[in-house]
């Protein structure tokens, strides 16, 4: 019974993969919106009652895409980080690191990065499940400051006094420990970040841009001066 269970459970990861393969297919190629569980199901061979066991419906597979998408560039900026804090980087470098770690994600995953960070799919609303992997990139960073303000590395950046309380909310439900200032500061910086690399994933920076790596890494670093870690 045990190897039974065990080659279904083969199986079902197995299909399953299969599936999102081939979504993820028909995602660059014809985009979120035009995402058809028939379509995919066609493409697979199967009928379209067999994929329903699956994700009985479009949002459900959308969701489970937007999620691995999520945690893999999580887990890339997660990855960068931990390696240069084992290299002894300093605060400034490890910010350097995470950015440019998403930046190569993105590059390499266009389809997805757009389907995370690009326009929202018509219809289609993200449910509670998205929010942990979404902010996978976000605490990172926080993280990377967290230790730039530990190590007095820091310096405050000003803040007005109309966005005191929105900076103590921000601090409390997901910067604890950060000054307010640094908060209210990081969330515009994460917001330039993602601006940037949209820019370049979706061409805006066609006959503007032609070092690209070059800009972007000077970018990543004023950003960090902005937040207010110093450099070494």
């Amino acid at each position: 019974m045990t190897t039974v269970r065990g080659a279904r459970e083969r199986a079902r990861i197995e299909i399953t993969a299969a599936i999102k393969d081939e979504a993820r297919r028909q995602l660059a190629e014809d985009g979120a919106a035009k995402l058809s569980l028939r379509a995919v199901a066609r493409e697979l061979g199967m009928v379209s009652s067999a994929l329903y066991r699956y994700f009985p419906s479009r949002d459900d597979l959308l969701t489970a895409l937007i999620i691995d998408a999520y945690d893999s560039v999580g887990a890339a900026a997660e990855t960068a980080h931990a390696d240069a804090r084992v290299l002894g980087a300093p605060p400034r470098d490890r910010w350097l690191a995470v950015c440019i770690a998403v930046r190569a994600w993105a590059l390499a995953h266009p389809h997805e990065y757009a389907l995370i960070y690009g326009s929202p799919v018509p219809g289609y609303t993200a449910p509670e499940d998205t929010v942990v992997p979404a902010s996978r990139v976000g605490n990172t960073l926080v993280a990377v400051v967290r230790e730039a303000h530990a190590a007095r590395r820091l310096v405050l950046p000003p803040l007005p006094a109309v966005l005191r309380r929105e900076a103590d909310r921000m601090t409390g439900e997901f910067a604890a420990g950060l000054p307010p200032e640094v908060t209210a500061t990081l969330v515009a910086c994460w917001a330039q970040l993602v601006g940037l690399i949209s820019f370049e994933v979706f061409g805006q920076f066609n006959r503007v841009v032609e070092a690209r790596e070059e800009f972007f890494v000077h970018s990543a670093a004023q950003l960090a001066h902005q937040v207010g870690i110093i450099a070494v």
